[in-house]
């Protein structure tokens, strides 16, 4: 934790809060290797790694190779295996098990020697693992999905480079943030940021950061999605599942952290066309390509409010908004398209047809699952 205060820093409290935050990682992870001794661990699907950037890497899992390609990108604070969380509720095995060849963009924490990243270096490291894909393909592009802020990074690479894809999908991923927009919003704009943006500012701080601003919707809503679900043992195992990927913390660049905060909670760039990126501004009318945007009524940090202004000042036609329905077990409503039982039965078979007709590829039907 050294290099989070600098011994010359004049803050008094400095070190006494690096090592709260020290203790708050190395509790976290007491409490993550006790739930994995009672059978709450994560088991995924094989992959290899073919690309590694300064932050980044990025995963091909063992399937089908002629298939349609797909590339996950997860928000980046935290680690990837939500997407994969038991093989029920597995956003990579249903789409291993519908024919798709499944990539996903793993973030990587920095590390004490690497330049200070912001939006654009991981908007680059999306469009690096893009032409990492269709280089092996005879220049096929991918369907990005992205949830979350890995949607939003998503939207601004495929705005950036539209040719390095072929679709976007985006799961409750905010693209729009005027006032009102969304709850998280109004309470991330009226913050500041006392984190230099040369630091790394460790996953426990956001953690904490997030609880403290918006309690209803990151412990509240916790505590009572536990309590609904002790009446459904199938439903409390995923919860404690997804309670035990929660402790796994990702640091984030404090640049990245600043950037998110000032050029698109506060100031909105993106969706006014005024976010700049290689001596371009981008907006919605650079988002040249089909969209399809999944949202969730009860999710206060990508609801409808977040997604649809943007959508309606793209250049295309083709977008279309998805609600899925609030669910018991995932704890936050934000992760119910990724780990909702419900989602993976309803939501799921609706997303892999949208694929399909984009990708060009028609199936009569799935083989059957994998266990």
């Amino acid at each position: 934790m050294e290099h989070l205060v600098p011994q010359s820093s004049p803050d008094p409290f400095a070190w006494a809060r690096a090592a709260q935050l020290e203790a708050m990682d190395e509790l976290r992870s007491v409490q993550a290797r006790a739930l994995d001794l009672f059978g709450f661990g994560s088991h995924e699907c094989p992959y290899e790694v073919i690309a590694t950037g300064p932050h980044w890497r990025l995963r091909r899992y063992h399937g089908s190779r002629d298939a349609p390609p797909l590339l996950f990108v997860p928000a980046p604070i935290k680690r990837p295996y939500v997407w994969d969380l038991t093989p029920d509720v597995s956003v990579v095995r249903f789409c291993l098990d519908h024919a798709f060849a499944v990539h996903l963009l793993e973030w990587l924490p920095p590390k004490g020697n690497d330049s200070p990243a912001g939006i654009a270096d991981y908007v680059q490291a999306l469009l690096s693992a893009c032409r990492t894909i269709a280089a092996g393909r005879s220049g096929e592009a991918p369907i990005v999905m992205g949830h979350s802020l890995g949607g939003t990074l998503a939207a601004i690479g495929c705005a950036l480079q539209p040719s390095a894809t072929r679709g976007l999908v985006l799961l409750g991923a905010p693209l729009s943030f005027e006032p009102g927009s969304s709850a998280f919003r109004d309470v991330v704009v009226e913050q500041k940021i006392e984190t230099p943006e040369d630091s790394t500012i460790p996953g426990s701080q956001l953690s904490q950061c997030c609880a403290l601003l918006a309690p209803a919707t990151f412990v509240w809503s916790r505590w009572m999605d536990a309590a609904l679900s002790f009446a459904d043992p199938a439903a409390l195992d995923l919860h404690i599942r997804v309670e035990r990927w929660a402790l796994d913390e990702v640091p984030l660049p404090g640049r990245l952290v600043h950037e998110i905060v000032r050029w698109l909670y506060r100031e909105d760039r993106f969706r006014r066309g005024r976010i700049e990126l290689e001596g371009r501004r981008l907006g919605p009318q650079d988002l040249r390509m089909p969209v399809l945007a999944m949202v969730n009524p009860s999710d206060e940090i990508g609801p409808r409010a977040a997604i649809e202004p943007f959508l309606a000042g793209m250049a295309t036609n083709d977008t279309r908004i998805v609600e899925h329905p609030p669910e018991v077990g995932v704890g936050l409503q934000h992760l119910a398209i990724l780990a909702g039982r419900r989602a993976h039965a309803e939501t799921w078979p609706e997303i892999a047809a949208w694929i399909d007709a984009r990708a060009g590829s028609f199936r009569p039907g799935p083989p059957a699952r994998r266990r």
